[in-house]
């Protein structure tokens, strides 16, 4: 039955790993613990048993955004969904009340503040609940990386339900934290299952912080025309870093909760729906991502635990797709963390030192990023070499003299009385005349300038993988640094350390390579391209995510096979009854049109092929060519006939792509250059007719526009009006 519900629903036709596992449980009414990492199907678990069960299942969950991209998500699935939140008007939480009372919703989310209220708790039982699925889980336990003292109350949820199961949902939690869960929620000999916590599909890398927003664009180039999201440390930077990228042409908006609901609410629906590519955000704010095509993350700055950083970083790539995940680190952020730690009255001072020493070490080590991380959450990593990371990438060179730039360090440590930090033991191993240098008579000591044809920055990033080996150690307040027993190994010669810089920058540029990857095998990318922009109109008409549409695995899948008919389209992956109902002639009528104008065959591989749908249980493990695939986009060319004043057709001839493509190429061009005057494309009178007919339907949609027209005006030539109406709004504002 689950398995036939998975398949009608959401379009797939195997489980992914405990996927089953976690809904029998959920099917069998046992309570449970699943901590599956983001992107592993983590919301069906609760998702499809709830279409099985009688009654409305109650999820609980903190982000409000995330509900209303779930609930979306599931009524274009064709399931009856929603949520009740303080963004609804009077009469929509009315409606819901409505349906619900009526028996018509199968899942309802709230937040864990509003459920354990009285008259929450009274109305629920009214009507018959299923069971209780308690998202982001991890937010009971004060042994979390994010506590949140509302979902304490959560425990009264057993006494007001007592017959009812009630399933925990996390994507990070230790064993102290799944325990402390089960407990915090008065479970009952729950089941506790807990999955993987690798990301195969994720290409991790760390380096020292220099110049971020050279460092930042460098990653961007790689990703064009693909959604990322850039996690800086405050609201300043956020702001800074936005305008800065989009001031070089990159196309970003900011998110921090010093802007308005509105604001942010905006922002965060113009990267839903992909008209921008990055978001910028503070990490302090929960953003409630559930955006399944996200091609990369970047910190600007480290997170305050790998549970953070695991988190957060685990936005990429949840379509198990390939991803890229980047950490600019500075130890300036290390010891703001600690001060704000040893200046707070938290009980758990001491494990939060512990988990920010954990981040420190992950930063600067010099070990499988991939192995580093699982293995901190208790996990075996049992391959040799993840090839998915900078260290096993070899992206980073091996000192070759190792253990005499260890002895060297150690050497200058000990003769400074083990009295200072890191920043000041680089100065002294440079051979800096710095005032504080000068004053304790340390440019005289013999380790002072022993170092000096090396940089600043590999001689602090060598202490600090000296740290994380175990040979020095940070103590105080100032993060001082000592010498360790086993660093007087070290200096007696017995044993070596490893030590690692950053390879020069054409050397790691072209080991980031950009060749195709398995996941881009077959795929038609012109073909992809016209469909992202489909889907991207699509969800802008209904006002909805993009990948609530279909998400880039389903647009490659569409791509590769190139169905023709509802038949053949089915058995795409992800292709569910409902989605094709709504979406298939469209995706069906663009693919055909491509395939004739490009003379390719319909159909290709199909015949033969048992299924394309399956699951997302073959993910492959990225690499170092998996981060940007190879593109035959003519973008630029048809950029420079825009500017010309090249007509249409033109442009579609000398390009050889399809008319969907060309608009949706002069539309970005038209944002970009702010240009206002679209008459070298469409006739000034349609223009008008356009601009009069958005005073009463808004020019945030297309479809209410050609319903004014009656379908007289092409959507192409509202795309084309529109994208100059906004940027005069722009210019008024």
């Amino acid at each position: 039955m689950l398995l036939d519900v998975l398949q009608k629903y959401w379009g797939y036709s195997e489980f992914r790993t405990l996927q089953e596992e976690a809904m029998s449980c959920v099917f069998d009414a046992r309570d449970s613990v699943v901590v599956l990492p983001t992107g592993g199907g983590k919301s069906l678990c609760y998702q499809a048993p709830a279409m099985c069960r009688e009654g409305v299942a109650v999820v609980v969950s903190p982000l409000i955004s995330l509900m209303k991209d779930q609930v979306d998500s599931l009524k274009t699935c064709g399931i009856s969904a929603a949520f009740i939140n303080s963004t609804q008007s009077v009469a929509e939480k009315r409606q819901v009340a409505d349906d619900f009372r009526n028996g018509t919703l199968r899942l309802l989310y709230i937040a864990p503040e509003r459920l354990v209220q009285p008259q929450t708790i009274e109305f629920l039982q009214q009507q018959t609940i299923s069971f209780i699925a308690v998202d982001e889980a991890h937010c009971i336990s004060e042994w979390g990386h994010d506590f949140r003292p509302e979902f304490r109350e959560l425990a009264r949820l057993r006494d007001s339900f007592p017959d009812i199961s009630i399933h925990a949902f996390t994507a990070t939690a230790t064993e102290q934290v799944r325990q402390d869960i089960a407990e915090q929620l008065a479970l009952r000999d729950p089941q506790i299952l807990v999955g993987s916590f690798d990301r195969p599909n994720l290409v991790y890398r760390s380096e020292r912080r220099d110049s971020i927003l050279d460092q930042a664009r460098e990653i961007l180039d790689r990703h064009k025309n693909e959604s990322g999201i850039i996690y800086c440390p405050s609201r300043r930077e956020v702001d800074s870093i936005s305008a800065e990228l989009n001031a070089n042409g990159y196309r970003t908006l900011p998110y921090h909760a010093g802007m308005t609901d509105g604001e942010r609410r905006q922002n965060q629906e113009a990267f839903a729906e992909e008209s921008i590519d990055t978001i910028v955000a503070t990490v302090a704010f929960g953003m409630g991502i559930d955006k399944s095509n996200v091609r990369y993350v970047i910190h600007t700055g480290m997170p305050k635990s790998l549970e953070n950083y695991q988190q957060e970083s685990g936005r990429a790539g949840r379509d198990s797709l390939e991803a890229e995940c980047v950490l600019f680190y500075s130890l300036s952020e290390f010891m703001r963390w600690k001060k704000n730690i040893e200046d707070g009255s938290d009980a758990g001072a001491e494990a939060a030192m512990r988990s920010l020493q954990a981040m420190v070490d992950y930063s600067t080590g010099v070990s499988c990023r991939h192995r580093s991380l699982v293995q901190y959450f208790g996990e075996d990593f049992k391959l040799d070499s993840c090839g998915a990371c900078d260290v096993c990438l070899q992206e980073l060179d091996e000192v070759e003299d190792a253990l005499i730039v260890g002895q060297k360090i150690l050497s200058s440590v000990v003769r400074q009385g083990e009295r200072f930090g890191s920043e000041y033991t680089s100065l002294v191993l440079k051979g800096s005349r710095d005032k504080r240098v000068v004053a304790n008579g340390h440019d005289g000591l013999s380790t002072w300038g022993i170092l000096a044809d090396e940089s600043q920055s590999s001689i602090r990033d060598w202490i600090g993988q000296l740290v994380s080996q175990d040979f020095l150690v940070r103590v105080g307040e100032f993060g001082t640094l000592a010498v360790t027993p086993r660093g007087r190994e070290l200096l007696r010669g017995n044993v070596t350390p490893k030590l690692l810089r950053a390879a020069e920058t054409t050397t790691r540029q072209k080991k980031r390579s950009t060749k195709l990857t398995a996941s881009w095998e077959g795929v038609d990318r012109e073909l992809f391209d016209d469909l992202r922009i489909l889907r991207h109109d699509l969800a802008a008409e209904a006002s909805v995510p993009a990948y609530v549409v279909f998400t880039d695995e389903t647009l490659r899948e569409l791509s590769r096979f190139r169905p023709s008919t509802v038949e053949t389209m089915i058995r795409i992956k992800g292709v569910g009854e409902k989605r094709l109902a709504t979406y298939g002639e469209p995706f069906l009528d663009a693919i055909r049109k491509y395939c004739e104008q490009s003379g390719v065959e319909f159909d290709a591989w199909l015949d033969g092929a048992d299924s394309v749908r399956g699951s997302a249980t073959s993910r492959p493990r990225a690499d170092a060519s998996s981060v940007e695939p190879g593109s035959r986009s003519v973008k630029p060319r048809a950029f420079d006939l825009f500017r010309e004043g090249t007509p249409l057709e033109a442009v579609q001839a000398e390009t050889d792509r399809a008319m969907s493509t060309i608009v949706g190429y002069l539309s970005e061009f038209i944002q970009l250059e702010g240009l206002t005057d679209p008459t070298p494309w469409i006739d000034e009178t349609s223009f008008d007719r356009i601009r009069l007919a958005t005073r009463e339907a808004g020019t945030e949609r297309l479809k209410p526009i050609y319903e004014v027209f009656e379908g007289e005006i092409s959507y192409d030539t509202i795309r084309i009006a529109l994208a100059c109406l906004k940027n005069e709004e722009a210019l008024s504002e």
